[in-house]
């Protein structure tokens, strides 16, 4: 399986330009000089929230160039300090990681720091969670009941759950919780269930299909991110109301949250609007920009409620991995031993 590129197409809304990942000759993208310069991997409808809500607030103008965690962060790293971006954003945090062992970093302000707890940042502080996103099974409620559910996320790789559940491989999401797993339980528990992945489970092209194929009953039960079912239960259901959501807890690997992270660039041109920029989407006013969009992530910053709808973010039991751990290039090449890329 290949692994999954997301471009979009040029897009201008207000002050806010949405353009596409990659090089002049495949997007047209070509950075304004007079606006803060935002490559993000964070969902285009957030992302612009908050870079049209940034300029309402400041004057400041906002250009983003939207991609995938993965070509991203490597764009960052291919671009070096040459890069046009002055803000990275990303879903998952192992992309930023990546730019960070790199060394292309600005150190993160100690007042945008503070805005958000110390449990959900890197223990090098150098950036900074935005959102953050919960690792769940969702399954459908006709073919299992609770009492069949398995109890970790470790069990998935029991020859027992044969052709039963279902998971997108290729995509950045997925090789979060991966690298969640790595960090947690090593590299030899890690391939081990890898293999069983590999022997187990049906492979499909992101979550969103991933849960429609579970309440389809084409397949039993699914491991996505939990905000992919709150949004289609906010809307028609037509996606998801066969199913039901199970949250693993107790610290399993299967209760991993994922952080999304947002950090300035050592060599932004506009370094001081960048600082700003980071401080507001951290900040009271940018997290409930956040909840208001409706993209049903779990804001991050000191108190500030996320959706009613969502079980509270530390009632959750997630296992304690220090975001600066997960290692994204050892997770692709552990997948890919395993054949699963």
């Amino acid at each position: 399986m290949r692994r999954r590129t997301f471009l979009t197409g040029l897009g201008a809304v207000g002050a806010v330009s949405l353009v596409g990942c990659g090089s002049k000759s495949e997007d047209g993208y070509v950075a304004d000089p007079g606006s803060l310069q935002v490559y993000s991997a964070q969902h285009e409808n957030l992302t612009k929230a908050w870079a049209e809500a940034f300029t309402a607030a400041t004057g400041i103008k906002v250009q983003v160039r939207k991609g995938s965690d993965a070509s991203m962060g490597h764009q960052i790293v291919a671009e070096g300090s040459a890069s046009p971006a002055d803000v990275f954003l990303t879903e998952n945090s192992p992309a930023m990681t990546l730019v960070e062992r790199n060394k292309l970093l600005a150190p993160l302000n100690e007042e945008t720091r503070r805005q958000v707890p110390a449990n959900l940042t890197p223990s090098s502080q150098v950036w900074t969670s935005i959102a953050a996103r919960s690792t769940v099974l969702v399954y459908n409620t006709s073919k299992l009941d609770k009492a069949g559910l398995p109890k970790s996320l470790m069990d998935l790789a029991g020859s027992q759950w044969k052709d039963r559940w279902a998971c997108a491989p290729g995509g950045a999401d997925f090789q979060a919780i991966v690298a969640g797993m790595l960090a947690g339980q090593g590299e030899q528990k890690t391939t081990e269930w890898l293999a069983g992945l590999k022997s187990n489970a049906r492979a499909l092209q992101n979550n969103i299909a991933t849960m429609k194929s579970v309440n389809a009953g084409e397949i039993e039960c699914g491991v996505i991110y939990h905000y992919y079912w709150y949004r289609d239960q906010a809307g028609t259901k037509e996606g998801s109301g066969n199913t039901a959501l199970h949250y693993f807890r107790n610290q399993d690997p299967g209760a991993f949250v994922s952080l999304s992270g947002g950090a300035v660039l050592a060599g932004s041109k506009k370094a001081a609007e960048a600082h700003r920029f980071l401080a507001y989407i951290t900040s009271e006013a940018g997290q409930r920009v956040l909840v208001d969009s409706k993209s049903m992530e779990y804001a991050v910053g000191n108190g500030v409620a996320s959706a009613s709808a969502l079980p509270p973010l530390d009632s959750l039991q997630a296992p304690p991995v220090d975001p600066f751990t997960l290692n994204s290039d050892k997770v692709n090449k552990l997948m890919t031993d395993a054949g699963i890329l």
